[in-house]
């Protein structure tokens, strides 16, 4: 049997797209390992496109909390690496399992895991690779590019605008997508909006603000094939501060991101060009609150507009 490695990041689309690269030097460095990811069970698509993982065990818990328990069976991992958060509850759940090797942040709660100071302020690709360098795992933070899909895109070439997110807080308005939609189809541009499980509503109300023929409307949340196509192929994709913002950069596809209650330099894109990200430096807001964040409504469709038409690599109609 081979040895196990379990790494645990319960969390969303994005966040496990912002963790390949740690999953990536852990392959490297374990290349005899079966690597287990204890993660929701629908991102098993995504994981396995990283390369890096062999396995998917299902967990999850409501928002961003610590699952309460996994099912893990046989013995315990040789290592287990907590990808989740800075401890206690996410230490405490993978000692219960008894690894070998426990990889992990410092925690004054948990004096026997020695390992670095967690920084609040820090990027959050920066911080896992930071986290494995010091128990001697070199990772690259940059590593986060997915391989083109097999499956053909559904919209070849069109512009993908996503106008959801997981809290109200990173919910750009409505009526602004649609602008941006109908200026977009104005200037001869394809149109494609894409929405997650419970967002048709939401696609609804673009649309019919919009005004306009001839937008694809992908409702319902894609399976990851179709969705991974959907963006591979894409002339450009504009969304908030959310999972899709981080499958644009991994197939490496022009992006406009807007950013509202947290700065980019803790979830945004990587330097360059290709990605571009509209914020309003201010104070922190609360990145789970219902309403739209201040700092977000701050941008207009004109800005999402100048930064896609001026693009040097989104293509003209």
């Amino acid at each position: 049997m081979r040895p196990r490695l379990l790494v645990l990041r319960a969390l969303g689309l994005g966040d496990l797209l912002a963790g390949i690269p740690a999953l990536r030097a852990l392959r490297r460095a374990h290349p005899a390992y079966e690597i287990v990811l204890a993660a929701p069970e629908q991102l098993a698509a995504p994981a396995n496109a990283s390369g890096a993982v062999d396995r998917l065990l299902p967990a999850s818990a409501p928002g961003r909390a610590v699952p309460a328990h996994l099912d893990w069976t046989g013995p315990p991992p040789e290592v287990a690496v907590d990808l989740h958060g800075n401890g206690p509850p996410s230490h405490r759940l993978l000692q219960r399992l008894r690894p070998g090797r426990l990889l992990a942040f410092a925690h004054p709660r948990t004096p026997e895991i020695q390992g670095p100071a967690w920084t609040a302020d820090e990027h959050e690709r920066a911080r896992w690779c930071r986290l494995l360098t010091w128990y001697g795992i070199p990772a690259d933070p940059s590593d986060l590019r997915l391989p083109a899909p097999a499956t053909p895109s559904p919209a070849p070439g069109a512009v993908v605008v996503h106008p959801g997110a997981d809290s109200g807080a990173r919910r750009w308005p409505a009526e602004r997508y649609a602008a941006v939609v109908r200026a977009l189809r104005q200037r001869g541009h394809r149109v494609a909006l894409t929405g997650g499980p419970g967002e048709d509503e939401l696609l609804d109300r673009v649309l019919d603000a919009a005004r306009t023929d001839g937008v694809r409307a992908f409702r319902g949340g894609l399976p990851f094939d179709r969705l991974g196509a959907l963006f591979a192929g894409a002339s450009a994709v504009v969304s908030g501060d959310t999972g899709i913002a981080h499958l644009a950069v991994a197939y490496g596809t022009p992006s406009v991101t807007l950013f509202g209650p947290v700065a980019p330099g803790l979830w945004g894109p990587p330097p360059g060009t290709r990605h571009v990200v509209l914020w309003h430096p201010g104070p922190p807001g609360d990145p789970h609150g219902q309403d739209p964040d201040p700092q977000l409504l701050r941008i207009g469709p004109d800005d999402v507009l100048k930064a896609l038409l001026d693009h040097p690599e989104v293509p003209r109609p």
